[in-house]
């Protein structure tokens, strides 16, 4: 369970609302915080004395002196260091491995990424991510006592103390090897999510959900996984399975949980050995074995039998989307992760059997624009929003403890 954030103790009320307009801004003045923070005046001075007294907060030259004021007396500005500290957003696939630091401003640090073998051990995997972490918190120049905050995504569902549940073939367990415990020590504030959900947050702050109250981001390269947001909530469930797409096990047409990747690919071997392709296809020119790139590629390019298969995937695929409408009603989908970057010719095709199918209205269909890394930017996103709220007031109050000798 996430811990709350504290009250900064010592009576001072006023310093969470000023300490939290100061999240993510540049400089600023008193007048500034008053205004935002309804606070009077002289409380707003106080505060901001206070939060610059125990260096969370740092007084920046005047006006004068930085050259934007010439008459009267100058105000003091003020900004949150950059060097106060710092998150860190892991995401872990199956066979990937990234990490990233970022500053409390979102600036990144670092960003490194690894292969991990889905033959490994438990404890293998475990000894493998945190030589990772180990390397690019190095890398960083950052202190480890300066980490405010860690999210991990993962390729499982996480119940909400961060463990997932059993797997048949002990998959969750290989991709969430107990991370909320082995990454207790790195941060005051430890979380391990959902990738999918992770991709959803992403979606909702930077992408394409922006302002949208009811979407679902679906991670669709290699398996895929849904994380759903509706009325603005994003829905986790009792073991954190909400998204998890083994029901199209059972679905018609749909037929597996796997992804479009592999289902592209499936669908153009289908297309070569069914034996009516021309001998010049450009579809038999491809190296083999086909790569679901080179295959849009050809869709996207016109080409009628990579269009045969573009139209099979997205048969499937509209499908997909009509169980997840009946179910969430979402006003829009998105499809997420690096095989979006080809995937408009598969959604053309999506779009009409989805339409076909539904009594609802059918949601807006788009590609995401976030890239294969939206794994990690949502848990960026997770670990600052985590810094803000919990872990930037407790060091606050820790500071202000140290300093009345408590």
């Amino acid at each position: 369970m996430t811990p709350t954030a504290p009250d900064l103790g010592t009576g001072r009320a006023s310093l969470g609302p000023v300490l939290d307009f100061a999240w993510g801004r540049t400089a600023f003045t008193a007048s500034d915080a008053m205004t935002a923070a309804s606070l009077t005046r002289s409380t707003t001075i106080d505060a901001i004395d206070t939060l610059v007294g125990i260096d969370v907060l740092h007084e920046l030259p005047n006006a004068r002196d930085a050259g934007e004021y010439r008459a009267g007396r100058p105000a003091r500005r003020f900004e949150l260091p950059r060097d106060l500290g710092a998150v860190i957003a892991m995401d872990a696939g199956d066979t990937h491995l990234s990490v990233a630091l970022a500053d409390l401003h979102g600036t990144e640090l670092v960003r490194r990424r690894s292969d991990l073998d889905p033959e490994h051990s438990v404890g293998q995997r475990r000894r493998a991510i945190l030589d990772e972490l180990e390397a690019a918190l190095a890398a960083s120049g950052v202190a480890h006592d300066d980490v405010l905050a860690l999210c991990a995504g993962v390729a499982a569902p996480v119940a909400r103390d961060g463990s997932s549940p059993p797997h048949p073939e002990n998959f969750w367990e290989r991709t969430n090897p107990g991370l909320v415990d082995l990454l207790a020590g790195w941060a005051p504030v430890v979380q391990v999510k959902n990738d999918a959900q992770l991709a959803a947050t992403a979606e909702g702050s930077i992408g394409a959900a922006i302002g949208c109250r009811d979407y679902i981001a679906l991670l669709a390269g290699e398996r895929l996984g849904a994380g759903a947001v509706v009325d603005g909530h994003l829905l986790h469930g009792a073991h954190g399975g909400v998204g998890e797409m083994f029901v199209f096990d059972s679905v018609r047409g749909v037929d597996s949980v796997f992804g479009l990747g592999p289902v592209t690919v499936t669908e153009a071997e289908k297309l070569r050995d069914a034996g009516d392709l021309d001998p010049a296809s450009a579809l038999l020119a491809l190296p083999e074995p086909f790569e679901a790139r080179d295959v849009l590629a050809l869709a996207a390019a016109g080409d009628p039998d990579g269009q045969r298969v573009a139209n099979a995937v997205g048969r499937r695929l509209g499908r997909a989307i009509a169980v997840l409408s009946n179910m969430f009603d979402p006003e829009r989908v998105i499809i997420c992760g690096a095989i979006a970057d080809g995937i408009e010719p598969v959604l053309e095709s999506a779009r009409r059997t989805a339409r076909g199918i539904l009594h609802l209205p059918a949601p807006d269909l788009v590609r995401s624009e976030l890239g294969a890394d939206i794994v990690l930017t949502g848990a960026i996103s997770t670990a600052l929003q985590s810094a803000r709220e919990i872990a930037l007031p407790r060091l606050a109050e820790e500071r202000l403890r140290r300093r009345a000798g408590r």
